[in-house]
């Protein structure tokens, strides 16, 4: 039987989360990257791909955070 505590449970939800957003942004700058028609309302590609950039700089950030501080 395993002895997870909340705290482990709490941190690896955290995690796992950050992981599901950097995911999603790569997946969104892999879209704009090959199909740059297909964003109507982006008129700035560029400008879409480094707020997806910066999303993904953002939850690699959390990550370490929680990493460092939170867990063993």
């Amino acid at each position: 039987m395993s002895c997870h505590s909340l705290k482990d449970d709490i941190t690896t939800a955290l995690i796992e989360q950050s992981k599901g957003n950097i995911q999603r942004a790569k997946m969104n700058v892999e879209i704009y990257l090959h199909s740059p028609v297909g964003i109507g309302e982006h008129s700035d590609v560029l400008g879409a791909i480094q707020e997806q950039i910066d999303l993904i700089a953002k939850e690699e950030e959390r990550i370490q955070v929680i990493s460092k501080h939170f867990t063993v």
